[in-house]
Order: structure tokens, then sequence, then C-alpha cells
């Protein structure tokens, strides 16, 4: 979220059908998405390991519930009927990947979250985090839940682990580049394609799943929340330059959220630094707003913001930024943007869109042109009054009071699975 915590955009999970994990056996090859083959890219490590009873996810969940859940459109946290089955073992991954943008080679972590009575081949879920206006609340993190005293941050994580993790599936988490322990100084690669699809990261699921697909993995079933599929209509969206009707049956709509100004600004920086567009923040961000957001890509600080001085989305932005040419670098963003859009894919197994009738950052209406166009096998489940992080709760703890008559993720996955 937008002060001290995670925040959700594009809170995503996807299982393969035929991936299977053996515990303790862990081969030394990636596969490298798009190449159509498995090649010997890098080494990994699996540092040691953390137990983390069941008993213990289920009170950081229910702790933890409320603050995703504020306006309590589901009933609570129950461990009697929606607690962990298992402890989990949690390890941090570390390899190498390259950047496609930039040619570089760098240091990555990620997240293994195995159940601890796991005894033979489980299925696989990868769980792509969604924005995070922090540098160290990311999913590789959680293995320092062996210090008793360690307060869990990343909470999406948390969920993720508690609901799949612990009911007996293998869940792997990438950190992303620019983000966790390896970080080095390095800029985020916030919803740039490549690099973020290179570590099975986010804009979305949707990448990632595109990416599996043209490399001929199967896929059993993919979940996501609150997708901003079409990256050019979400910034128009926020920017105040496309409107859609009220959906049917409401009265009124949230205003958009504070939130989505820094996200804008760490997907400026992110565009500069890896699609190499010098100079883009200070020609993109009008005058007053400059040297705050060149901060702000620097050091993630909210803090630091005075709130009196600080942009929302529509005024971000300068004047002629969608109506005129400006420049070379904002008319390359402005094209790299609808480059990166992931509106046009036709599904070949099943998918289904969660989102949510309040989010405040994504309006559903940006949400079902993607369901309409993705054939046959998309589906779209909404939930009533939602908010953005709402919706990501919904779908991995909601009913169907709550989803539309539809089971939660993990027990469509349960049922994908054969568990």
């Amino acid at each position: 979220m937008h002060i001290g915590v995670s925040l959700l955009l594009s809170q995503t999970s996807c299982l393969f059908g035929l991936s299977i994990l053996t515990p303790g056996a862990i081969a030394g090859s990636i596969s490298k998405p798009g190449t159509g083959h498995t090649e010997k890219l890098a080494t990994y490590q699996l540092e040691a390991e953390t137990l983390v009873t069941a008993e213990r996810l289920d009170s950081a969940v229910a702790s933890s519930f409320p603050l995703f859940d504020t306006l309590s459109i589901l009933p609570g946290f129950n461990a009697g009927t929606q607690g962990a089955s298992n402890d989990v073992i949690l390890r941090r991954i570390v390899t190498t990947t390259t950047i496609p943008e930039t040619g570089e080679t760098v240091a990555v972590t990620g997240l293994l979250a195995i159940p601890a009575s796991a005894n033979s081949t489980i299925p696989v879920v990868s769980w792509q985090h969604g924005t995070i206006l922090s540098f160290d609340q990311v999913p590789s993190n959680m293995v320092k839940l062996s210090d008793s005293n360690y307060t869990l941050t990343s909470l999406e994580t948390l969920f993720n682990v508690q609901r799949f993790a612990a009911n007996g599936f293998a869940v792997i988490a990438a950190d992303y580049i620019g983000k966790g322990p390896l970080r080095d100084g390095r800029g985020e690669a916030y919803v740039v394609k490549g690099a973020t699809t290179q570590t099975c990261g986010a804009l979305n699921t949707l990448w990632l799943h595109q990416a599996l697909r043209s490399d001929g993995i199967d896929i059993a079933a993919t979940a996501v929340a609150s997708p901003f599929s079409d990256l050019d209509q979400a910034w128009r969206y926020w920017s105040g330059k496309v409107s859609f009707p009220l959906p049917e049956g409401l009265e009124s709509y949230p205003p958009l959220a504070a939130w989505i100004a820094p996200c804008m600004i760490v997907a400026l920086g992110s565009y500069q630094l890896y699609y190499d567009l010098p100079g883009l923040m200070e020609t993109a961000v009008r005058p007053q707003y400059r040297e705050l957001a060149e901060r702000y890509w620097q050091d993630y600080n909210i803090s630091a913001i005075d709130p009196s001085n600080a942009p929302n989305s529509t005024n971000l932005l300068v004047d002629s930024f969608w109506k005129d040419y400006t420049n070379d670098q904002i008319s390359a963003l402005q094209r790299q943007l609808m480059t990166n859009a992931a509106i046009n894919w036709e599904y070949d197994s099943p998918i289904r869109f969660y989102y949510g009738l309040a989010d405040e950052a994504i309006h559903p209406a940006m949400v079902t042109r993607t369901i309409a166009a993705g054939g046959r096998y998309t589906k779209g489940i909404q939930v009533a009054r939602a908010s953005h992080r709402a919706t990501f709760l919904a779908g991995l703890y909601g009913t169907g009071a709550s989803l539309d008559g539809y089971e939660n993720v993990l027990s469509w996955f349960q049922s994908e699975a054969y568990l």
C-alpha cells in the first residue's frame, strides 16, 4: 500500500498443469521464456530453510486480514475453515538472469515455499506479486520468520504461502529485478516487459502466461486479480483523460487512489532506465513535482513527501503529455506502453479474472475488455464492493457469496490439480 506496506496492482497466480517439484531435488538449469527450449543459463542455490508452523501462519493472516478488507466485504478469517493444513518450509532462491532490455546479467532472488509434509511430487504455483512501493517487502524476506521477533511486511506473500504452500502446493515467487537483498542500488524494472517476464514477474501473470505458452509449457489454470492489462489505457484513465460509465447497478464509484501517482513515478524511472530514455522523468513530470519525483524514484520514501505538495495521478504529467508532440522520450514512452499491452491474447487454457466493483485503480471496464477478447477459456468474476486490495483477498479467501457464485482460487486450483 502507499504508506509503508505493500500495494497491490495486479496481484496474480498461475498453476502449471504438468509441473512437479520433488523436495530435495532441484535442477541446476532454468528455462528461458520465449526460446522454445531449456538452456543451461545459470546455476542457482537454495539457502538454509526456515520452518513456519501452520499456527503461526494462521495467526499472521488473522491479524493482517483487516488491512486488506477495510470495508468488511468478507466475513473475516476463520482458522477452522480457512486455516493452514501444513507447516511450511521456506527457502530463498538465489540465481542470475540476463535483462533483455539492457543485456546485463544481474543477481536475483525469490522464494520457494513447500509444505513440510510433502514426500512426493507436488503441483507448483508460480505467484507474481503486485506493485510494492518498497525495495524490501519482497517474497524471499519471508525466510526472516526464522526470527520469532521478525515483523512480516510482505503481507500478500503471506496470504499466498498460507493459502497454497500450507495446503499442498509448492509456491515459487520472484522478488523482481531492483528489489530484494541483492538489489545493490539498482533501480526497479517496474512494468518493463522483458525484465519482469524474465524473472517471472509482473506487469502481471498475463505476460508470464504468454511467455510460457510460447515456450510450449502447459498451464492448467491461471488466476489474475485486478490486472491493468493495457498500460496505455491505464495511464490515460489515471491521468483523467479516459472515463467510463458507472458499472451497472451502482450509483457512485470511488475516486482514484492517492498511491497511483507514486506508481507512475516508479514506472517513469523504470522506463527511463531500462528502455534508455534519458531525461524522461524531467520532461514528463510537471516542473513543480520534478524534484519530488526524482527523489522518490531513488528512495521510495513516501513519508518524506509533504502532503500539501504531493501530486496526484491527474496532475503529475505535463499538460502536453497526451495532446502534442513534446519530445522523443515521451513519444517513445507512449509507444512502449502500447507495445507492452496484454489485451490481444487468445487463451488456450482456463484463466479467471477477479475484478472489484469498487476498485480505486482499475475500473471494471478495463478488465472486461480483456476478458471479452481472450476467447472461450476466459472467465470474469466480479467482486461486489471490493477495493483493489479486497479483490485480491476475496480471490484467495472468498466464497460463492462474495465471488458471484464461483469458488476462490485455492479451491479452483485444488480441483485442477486433483488435490
